[in-house]
């Protein structure tokens, strides 16, 4: 049975009403708290029943073998997976002498919220024990944004009927059972691992664990304390062991009294510091946190946020449900990235351990733009982290034969993890993609100390990389062989447009930051001569267009390929990478996920209208989306083309891509550039946004169902607010001095006097595009709850037609 989430539709919360045992590991996703050093998953206080229990550090990772069949030069040794590290979060109760667990007794009420004006969760549960006894608990769950090391929880229980014993036990834990993992690729490996424990400690309110992983050779240390109100009359006990470290308080509690817990868990971790110095950081985290007390969380936490969604918040009518989802979404993309501090955004986040935690070119080209404009620090930390590994990318470089910097396809600590080299290494766009978030970050801030200390090198090591894997051939062309684009339906391809556009961008920025900084790009030994070969080679890169067809081929020779069978595909036998090997799917014309579609939309420049058209014509018939990283891009490119309904349509497939499983692998954490996607979709889509060579443009056009769209931007420390409306946009100038944007091409002055207005034009768009059989996505209709089918990503139609007024979700068998 493939079951679904019911939330209620609330603008600023995700509410469950009702708990749903059997898909606890989807809700755990989805509830999860971060702040992108911490990852605590939405699990129960009492930690059972669990789908998936999950407690993370950012890079925290063990360390296994790769074995292969047949031993090949170059390709990775060993592995990395995110683990589950000591839980905090565990607070359990006995009534009398019966453990509160939801399996048992009755149960009244228990409703969860994501609250995303406060950054926590709170859980509310009235609960009949199997004796009979009446009781109600709260629960309120935060992960600190600012105090980076802290997590605290609110844990309060009291007798509704009559007088009773409770007894708490609030517990550090190592080591947890967890259950074995999907044989799904995108999963984790599940591998088994074992912290060592080197210190425990237990004493009145506090407790301390101290482990350190077996071969990765990392240290961490969990401690907590707590406040404690309730009756004179509690006992206080406290007790520890390798993995477990508890505080148990007994108490006699009447009717109208209560126990209240505030506990405060703090985490450090470090592959240098010694265990006094892991213990005495993690003893200041929680001193700190005490002495702001649970109070002084929630006002920090609220404070964060006010100004994270003063610049970031999108607003829309019409759709209640989609307004509720972007707001989910920017929510849990700065959660994944607002204290990650130089260290990586994983593709899940801190919510799971699907990919095992690995960190891919989602990063770059889908999450990091949003932030750009919506969080630009978290942004800079993200390229300083690819920076720290640059040296071990330069080394991967000279061991596959190039020049400059490989960087991994994934990784958690900066080596390349993938044992598949046709999609890893040969997808050397990831190099190219890095560059690009430099590029973009530079432009929308302006930060020339950045530039010159992160962006230059950056650029310059990856601009050496494309100038020694491509030639010149011939006819002067510069060409770029034997790589995998962003479609991994299709791998070891000649000059894939999307690359060699990127690779383009890449060389001319190296060639002007490194201009611009004579002095460091000398001491990094780039010469006059160098610059003068990268601007060749991108001024003559190779970029493939069929005259005949007036169609950009994917690559040099992807029209020249027999097109799929999808007629004579199953519904069930997406998606195809699960159902059909590589070596069938390579020599046919079928797109996983949007590539060339990807380039148009990066690069609208490139194309002219008449060509992003045509294109997007021809690649909707072949694109199947087995990929969450597809339907955002199709939505952006169908509302340039004037395919609104259908950019509605696929802007509610990104949206809900976790909020109702889509993929049907929400249980293993969130997808962090499917979630981005759905702003991107709204702001890039139909706010028409686009921001090439330090400038902003927009081209909005909204679907019918849609009356009005808001959203806000940084740029280039200005915060612009735009509204579109029927047919007019305004455009506000809320702080900043006065910035030049285009509107439909026409170029208007922002200033702080008044707001602009200028009219939309309309546009004759071309017949509706047709997709594969069985993978058009399900028209968006405001009020429907989204369903999806058996397998990939769309929606099953006639469930969602038989979908009552209360949004009740039916099962599909």
């Amino acid at each position: 049975m493939i079951q679904h989430p019911n939330f209620s539709t609330k603008e600023w919360s995700i509410f469950e009403e009702i708990f749903q045992p059997d898909i606890l590991a989807q809700t755990e996703s989805i509830f999860a708290l971060s702040n992108g050093h911490i990852g605590l998953r939405g699990n129960l206080d009492e930690g059972e029943p669990h789908g998936l229990p999950g407690s993370y550090l950012n890079s925290v990772y063990e360390q296994y073998p790769i074995p292969y069949g047949e031993s090949a030069y170059g390709n990775p040794e060993a592995g990395q997976t995110i683990i589950n590290v000591t839980n905090g979060k565990l607070i359990r109760l006995t009534v009398e002498d019966e453990p509160f667990d939801i399996r048992y007794g009755t149960i009244h009420s228990h409703t969860r919220e994501l609250d995303l004006r406060n950054g926590i969760l709170n859980r509310r549960v009235h609960w009949t024990s199997p004796a009979g006894q009446t009781i109600k608990v709260t629960s309120t769950r935060l992960v600190s944004f600012s105090q980076r090391a802290i997590a605290a929880i609110c844990y309060e229980v009291e007798p509704i009927d009559m007088p009773m014993r409770f007894v708490l036990q609030s517990e550090l834990v190592a080591n947890e059972e967890l259950l074995p993992q999907s044989k799904d690729p995108r999963s984790s490996r599940g591998i088994a691992t074992k912290l060592l424990s080197e210190e425990h400690q237990a004493q009145e309110t506090r407790g301390l664990l101290i482990h350190r992983t077996s071969t990765s050779g990392l240290r961490i240390g969990a401690g907590m304390d707590h406040t404690i109100e309730g009756p004179s009359s509690m006992k206080i006990d406290a007790d520890s062991s390798p993995d477990i470290a508890r505080m148990t308080v007994t108490a006699q509690v009447k009717p109208g009294e209560k126990i209240r817990l505030v506990k405060f868990i703090a985490y450090g971790w470090s592959s240098l510091r010694s265990r006094p110095a892991i213990h005495d950081q993690v003893i200041a985290a929680l001193s700190a946190a005490l002495m702001t007390g649970w109070n002084g969380l929630l006002s920090e936490q609220r404070s964060y946020l006010d100004t994270f969604w003063s610049q970031a918040d999108v607003e829309l009518e019409g759709d209640p449900q989609i307004q509720q989802a972007v707001r989910f979404a920017l929510f849990h993309v700065l959660q994944a990235s607002a204290r990650a501090e130089r260290r990586p955004i994983p593709a899940k986040g801190l919510t799971g351990p699907g990919y095992d935690g690995h960190t891919f070119w989602d990063t770059e080209i889908f999450v990091l733009p949003v932030l750009t404009l919506t969080n630009p620090s978290a942004v800079a930390d993200a390229l300083y982290w690819r920076y720290s590994i640059l040296e071990q990318a330069k080394e991967r470089a000279q061991q596959i034969g190039l020049q400059g910097a490989a960087f991994p396809w994934r990784t958690i600590a900066g080596e390349e993890c993938s044992g598949y080299w046709p999609a890893s290494v040969a997808a050397f766009h990831i190099n190219a993609d890095i560059a690009y978030a430099v590029v973009h970050y530079i432009g929308a801030t302006g930060d020339l100390e950045f530039e010159e200390k992160i962006g230059l090198p950056l650029l310059i090591e990856t601009a050496r990389l494309w100038y020694s894997l491509g030639y010149e051939d011939n006819a002067g062309h510069f060409r770029i062989d034997g790589v995998t684009g962003p479609d991994e339906y299709s791998a070891l391809v000649d000059n894939n447009s999307y690359t060699n556009l990127m690779a383009q961008l890449n060389l001319r920025s190296a060639a002007e930051v490194a201009s611009r900084h004579a002095q460091a790009a000398k001491q990094l030994q780039v010469h006059d001569e160098e610059i003068a070969n990268w601007l060749r080679a991108a001024e003559r890169m190779f970029l493939p267009y069929d005259a005949e067809r007036k169609i950009t081929p994917q690559d040099e020779t992807f029209l020249e390929h027999e097109i799929w069978d999808f007629e004579q595909t199953r519904e069930d036998q997406y998606p195809l990478f699960l159902h059909f090997h590589y070596a069938h799917l390579y020599r046919k014309q079928v797109v996983k996920q949007a590539d060339l579609v990807l380039a148009m939309q990066l690069f609208s420049d490139a194309f002219s209208a008449e060509q992003k058209a045509r294109n997007f014509e021809y690649y909707e018939a072949l694109t199947v989306r087995d990929s969450s990283l597809s339907a955002s891009t199709q939505a952006v490119l169908a509302a340039e083309v004037g395919q609104l309904q259908l950019a509605y349509d696929y802007l509610g497939e990104a949206a809900f891509m976790d909020l109702y499983n889509l993929e049907h692998n929400t249980q293993d954490g969130l997808h962090m550039a499917s979630l981005a996607g759905s702003w991107t979709a709204l702001v890039e889509g139909l706010g028409g946004l686009r921001w090439q060579d330090g400038s902003l443009s927009f081209m909005p056009r909204l679907p019918e169902k849609i009356t009005s769209l808001a959203f806000r931007l940084l740029f280039k420390k200005c915060r612009i607010r735009v509204e579109i409306r029927d047919t007019e946009a305004t455009y506000s100038l809320l702080e900043g001095e006065s910035i030049k944007v285009l509107h439909h091409g026409e170029e208007i002055v922002l200033s702080s006097d008044a707001p602009i207005t200028r009219s939309i034009p309309s546009i004759n768009a071309r017949p509706k595009p047709i997709q594969p059989a069985r993978r058009e996505p399900l028209r968006r209709n405001p009020g429907k709850m989204p369903m999806q089918q058996k397998s990939g990503p769309l929606y099953d139609k006639q469930s969602v037609e038989s979908i009552d007024k209360e949004g009740i979700v039916p099962t599909i068998d």
